[in-house]
């Protein structure tokens, strides 16, 4: 997809933070405090990236999921911007700016917090997986 084209699919916020790298305020995103049954995808291209069984309440401000769909759907790099090291996880499709991945998250779901923007992300109910294409993410959503 054209730069100009993902520029009028998304919102200046959307655009903003996969394509530029930016960050929406905490506790700002619609994704925040939200816990319905399905899967999280790319906004960009829609490749999926995180079920609803995964989503947990991390009180950073931010979607927190254990850990991706498949682990080859995202990939992470060396992120030493604003003085500090963190890892930085970017969507394998679109190369969307998702968020940043942590080692403070639940123990006995591996110790990973992957805290993403909500303006990354379109949330696919699980009653409508099937007719947009995600049937076979069935199983992955409890």
């Amino acid at each position: 997809m054209e730069q100009e084209d993902i520029k009028k699919k998304l919102s200046p916020v959307e655009y903003a933070v996969t394509q530029e790298n930016a960050t929406e305020r905490p506790f700002t995103g619609k994704y925040d405090n939200f816990y319905k049954k399905g899967i999280y995808v790319d906004i960009v291209s829609g490749e999926p990236l995180f079920s609803s069984s995964d989503k947990y309440d991390a009180g950073c401000g931010w979607p927190a999921f254990s850990k991706p769909l498949e682990k080859r759907g995202v990939k992470e790099k060396a992120d030493f911007s604003h003085g500090m090291h963190r890892v930085e996880v970017r969507s394998k499709q679109a190369d969307s700016h998702l968020g940043h991945v942590f080692t403070d998250g639940p123990a006995d779901k591996g110790g990973l917090r992957y805290c993403i923007n909500s303006a990354a992300l379109r949330f696919i109910p699980f009653e409508e997986m099937d007719a947009q294409g995600y049937g076979e993410y069935k199983n992955e959503v409890e």
